[in-house]
């Protein structure tokens, strides 16, 4: 098929991001060049330290010690209390076997922390959420650190963990990097009909046992939580920016195709080093167009926002500079071809029987508003992404992707989109910046304006429900919440309330500095507000009953307070001392300390500005 002329929104944003980050590139790309070593890696050790490499290496000893196949780095993010995590327990074995067949050999080289926002929303922990990111991308180079690996495979799902694995590997980049997924859980009940039992509750018309069957129907297997949250679009940004091999998101746990895959990803993973000739270091996979992919994917799918902050602390582990007016850019030219929860009914699983991202991929391919010359892992372009693996009784085959959508109702071609733009805005004015996804909004509700209702914490705002004061239209406007302050936490736990409201006829929005869940849902929210409260931000001068104005079409986010009233405002003095310390929080006030904003990544990794 011959090449299809770029989407002149895409060529636009690509350039533009290509000079802001020519400097920063540079430095990386020639910081990674001189990485790169002759022969295999660990016999640059002396003896001492590879005799320490291979001690415990059994079968793998004489591999390590004077053969000259490859060494694959395993960074496993496996543990039992993350369901999409919990099927990876097996998969060092696998990838053993595999590498020993193919010439090579394995190891694994660290583990990283996981945890689970779904168990910790709502609670303390959740204060941890976001910089556990930091401390994976941290732990993966340590784990990384024994400079004896020729290629890596990342074993991570979830929704801090793929991003901290693939910034970590990043400070690695000289190495050919796999990340090798498990695959969604089974569909359980229906996540709309799960979500109604939580607005009940909310109300007081739904008891525990009621909500915990609900809960327990829908999250009840190994494997992702199949909404379309972070995990999820963890996945979709995996396949459009080459990192996985073709298909691999989506294929369930268990599996013998996903055992299969796992099995390739390693042999794939041995023939892209450095050794042979077909060398692909994750430096050159990583680059301005895949970060572009991973932007219009994003839009494309309605997904997550917690990746306005990922992807820009991604790009920057590589050297390329993205910011919010990328995000807004790219969706506004970028049709919404997929309704999958909270966007829509379905779920991952019955996303991927309807096409999934081989048809997404085709589609916005054909539209030229991906990039297909990226340096995909597999070895070929982003088109070969596209294609769908199966079993040819054992062997492991892929074909053509569906030209034609298996349900309209779950994912559309180009010309017949939901949506003409993608799931995400941003906002500006005289309230600073901010993030919307309106892909899951009714556009009678992507414009609010109401007086504002402050609080200090989400636990503030259920309060005033419980006490049956949040009367008439308003805009809760809760502060406080950013990165540090207290580490942004998501503040899905005020989703039911305000869906509760909003159904009831009360025209509601939220406005945050701190994070929604990916699966936030049909109320308007602005989210990641920058400059935060804690830093001088102008949502600390905001007072009960001020008119506020939020209009996600327009891209607008004001006050409607005189000019010279506001700027003799006085800022409210936060009281941040509950959130200090407890649940390991003592041990995060360095991050709190030195975190950049929300648009910069929200990361502690990385000079402010730079």
């Amino acid at each position: 098929m011959a090449t299809v002329a770029l989407h002149p929104v895409v060529e636009r944003v690509t350039a533009r991001i290509a000079g802001r980050s020519r400097d920063a590139r540079a430095a990386y790309l020639a910081r990674m060049d001189a990485a790169r070593g002759e022969g295999p890696y660990r016999h640059k050790l002396s003896c001492g330290n590879l005799a320490h490499a291979f001690a415990a290496a059994g079968p793998d000893k004489p591999a390590l010690r004077g053969g000259r196949g490859g060494n694959i780095g395993i960074v496993t993010a496996y543990n039992d209390m993350l369901s999409a995590h919990q099927p990876m327990e097996h998969y060092p074995s696998l990838i053993r076997m595999a590498a020993r067949n193919a010439g090579g050999s394995a190891q694994v080289a660290g583990g990283v922390p996981a945890m689970c926002d779904g168990v910790t929303q709502g609670r303390a922990g959740m204060e941890l959420s976001l910089f556990s990111r930091d401390v994976i991308a941290m732990a993966t180079a340590v784990s990384l650190s024994h400079d004896s690996y020729d290629a890596v495979l990342c074993l991570g799902v979830c929704d801090k963990i793929v991003p901290g694995l693939l910034i970590g590997a990043l400070s690695f980049g000289h190495l050919p990097t796999i990340f090798v997924p498990a695959g969604p859980m089974p569909s359980g009940i229906p996540n709309k009909q799960k979500a109604e039992v939580r607005q009940r509750y909310a109300l007081g018309q739904a008891s525990r046992e009621e909500l915990m069957d609900a809960e327990a129907a829908s999250y009840h297997a190994p494997g992702t939580c199949t909404f379309y949250g972070t995990a999820n679009s963890n996945q979709m940004l995996m396949e459009v920016m080459g990192l996985h091999l073709p298909g691999s998101a989506f294929v369930p746990p268990n599996a013998p195709l996903r055992d299969a895959l796992t099995v390739a990803a390693a042999e794939q993973a041995l023939r892209i080093t450095a050794l042979g000739d077909d060398y692909r270091p994750l430096a050159r996979t990583i680059d301005e167009k895949a970060i572009v992919n991973a932007m219009v994917g994003l839009a494309a799918t309605g997904g997550s926002t917690n990746h306005t902050l990922h992807l820009v602390a991604i790009a920057r582990a590589a050297g390329v500079v993205i910011d919010w007016d990328d995000f807004d850019a790219l969706s506004r030219a970028t049709p919404l071809l997929a309704r999958v929860y909270p966007n829509g009914a379905a779920d991952v699983n019955h996303f991927e029987a309807a096409g999934g991202m081989g048809f997404v991929i085709t589609q916005l391919l054909d539209a030229g508003l991906l990039h297909e010359d990226i340096a995909c892992v597999h070895g070929g372009t982003l088109r070969q992404q596209a294609t769908q693996p199966w079993l040819d009784d054992l062997a492991l085959r892929w074909r053509d992707p569906t030209a034609t959508s298996g349900d309209t109702d779950i994912v559309r071609p180009v010309s017949a989109p939901f949506d003409a733009e993608g799931g995400l805005r941003r906002l500006q004015g005289n309230l600073g910046r901010a993030v919307v996804k309106v892909s899951a909004v009714a556009p009678e509700f992507r414009r609010h304006q109401a007086p504002a209702r402050v609080f200090d914490s989400q636990d503030a705002l259920l309060a005033a429900f419980q006490a049956g004061t949040l009367e008439g239209d308003f805009i809760a406007v809760v502060r406080g919440q950013g990165p540090r302050a207290n580490g942004m936490p998501e503040l899905h736990k005020l989703t039911p309330t305000l869906a509760a409201l909003q159904d009831r006829g009360q025209r509601v929005a939220l406005l945050t500095d701190g994070r929604m869940s990916g699966a936030s849902g049909k109320v308007l929210a602005a989210i990641h507000a920058t400059p935060e409260a804690a830093d001088g931000g102008p949502l600390a001068k905001l007072r009960d009953g001020d008119p506020v104005r939020i209009d996600a079409e327009a891209g607008t986010l004001d006050v409607l307070v005189d000019a010279v009233e506001w700027a003799a405002r006085d800022a409210a003095v936060l009281d941040l001392s509950g959130n200090q310390a407890g649940m390991g929080r003592e041990l995060f006030g360095l991050m709190r300390g030195n975190v950049g904003s929300a648009e910069e990544g929200a990361s502690p990794l990385f000079e402010a500005g730079a």
